[in-house]
């Protein structure tokens, strides 16, 4: 039987982040345990710390990330819960500035987990490195304009569960071997009024129809715009579309889109003017919150990176969520590191690339940007320079040998409503 390990923390942020440490220092962070599951459980209450933190819990005994990530590499471990963070915006920063730089504010969230003792909750190890479908090396989707393709409107309880929905949207990711699917959460005891669902198992391997919810992944520029309104009874993300009992494809946020993917917010470019390719790898969040949605940066592209409105978007316990990007180093595909072991570089890529982006619009329209390192869990080092240019309100960029503009833990810019940017990857 395998070991469970609950990853507690990661820094998911536009900037300096809250996160929960293992112990009461001088930040704050209070922690209540219970003892309701087999699995630690922890309330959080955060505020506003300049560090990262990841916790990894094997039972109610904390694991160094070296050691998670040997036994992951094993087949002894597997992971349940990254916890991607919400956030109060801060106030914009200020683009005659000089002489300080405004980070953003986030409130992290702890994801616990309950599941019985021989099933695991999440899986973060892919079992499978099938040969994949090439995911998109540009930012331009073709749409159909016949019954199918990404502006089309799903067939809701239609199709048979064994149908990946390509032809509506979906980018199958063939690599991670579990159908095309990006996740999987089986919940045999799910019913359709249930507000909460205690019993989750993450399928491993290509799903046979099993009652459940089913992730995926959508192009460039684009979101996943179904999951469900009930989540984990403690605090599990649930994302994707639903097989229910009859084995067909239904929809579970049909009340608000009949699409299975939504366009995110224009205005952030990647442009990669380096001779060779990178990845930059989004957590698939509401859902197993692994690092698996692709965006293969090929040499001397541009692509849309995606952008939400916090508040109109995903929604955790009344929290405002943002999007998390891992960033690779040089020459890592999108197959290679967009999925929690890179076996090119166990080190340096995957879940433990060495540069994360994250970003988010709030309430009052700006688009809070920011690049920060994986210190979290990495110490590797990010082979080439990012610059934001473009309509951002203070400077903020990663140069090799230099570090990051704001600070060594990063730095973030603001994007006025309607303003655009570009992240450029050069040598």
């Amino acid at each position: 039987m395998k070991g469970i390990v609950l990853k507690l923390a990661i820094a998911a942020s536009l900037g300096s982040v809250a996160v929960a440490q293992p112990h009461r220092h001088a930040h704050h962070v209070h922690h209540q345990k219970r003892d309701s599951s087999p699995l630690e459980e922890r309330d959080v209450v955060t505020t506003y710390v300049p560090a990262t933190v990841t916790q990894y819990m094997l039972g109610n005994q904390e694991v160094s990330p070296e050691e998670a990530k040997a036994g992951l590499d094993k087949g002894l471990y597997v992971v349940i819960g990254e916890t991607t963070p919400s956030f109060t915006p801060p106030p914009a920063p200020v683009a005659t500035s000089t002489s300080s730089k405004e980070d953003g504010v986030f409130i992290e969230k702890v994801t616990t987990s309950s599941s019985t003792s021989s099933i695991p909750t999440t899986t973060a190890t892919p079992t499978s490195s099938s040969t994949s479908t090439p995911v998109p090396t540009t930012s331009t989707t073709p749409v159909s304009s016949g019954a199918t393709g990404i502006d089309a409107d799903f067939p809701d309880g239609e199709l048979d569960c064994s149908t990946f929905p390509s032809d509506y949207g979906a980018l199958a990711l063939d690599y991670l071997g579990l159908g095309g699917w990006s996740g999987l959460q089986y919940t045999p005891n799910y019913n359709i009024l249930d507000t909460a669902i205690s019993y989750i198992e993450t399928g491993i391997s290509s799903p046979s129809s099993q009652k459940g919810f089913y992730s995926y992944a959508c192009p460039d520029g684009y979101v996943k715009a179904q999951w469900p309104k009930s989540q984990g009874n403690t605090g599990q993300s649930i994302g994707g579309i639903f097989c229910n009992a009859k084995g067909k494809l239904q929809l579970t946020r049909s009340d608000v889109s009949k699409k299975l993917c939504q366009q995110g917010i224009p205005g952030i470019t990647i442009k990669n003017k380096m001779s060779s390719g990178t990845s930059v790898c989004r957590t698939d969040y509401p859902g197993t919150e692994n690092m698996v949605i692709p965006l293969d940066a090929t040499a001397g592209g541009s692509f849309q990176l995606a952008n939400i409105a916090s508040n109109d978007y995903y929604v955790w316990q009344g929290k405002a969520t943002t999007l998390q990007y891992y960033v690779n180093k040089k020459g890592v595909s999108a197959e290679e590191g967009c999925r929690w072991v890179c076996d090119s570089d166990p080190e340096g890529c995957g879940n433990w690339a060495p540069v994360n982006i994250g970003v988010g619009q709030s309430s009052d329209g700006i688009t809070y940007l920011s690049i920060f390192p994986n210190s979290a869990v990495s110490t590797a080092v990010l082979d080439f320079n990012i610059d934001i240019s473009g309509d951002n309100s203070i400077p903020c960029y990663y140069h090799v040998g230099e570090g990051f503009s704001g600070s060594s833990s990063g730095c973030t810019t603001g994007i006025p409503s309607g303003g655009s940017v570009t992240i450029t990857f050069s040598d």
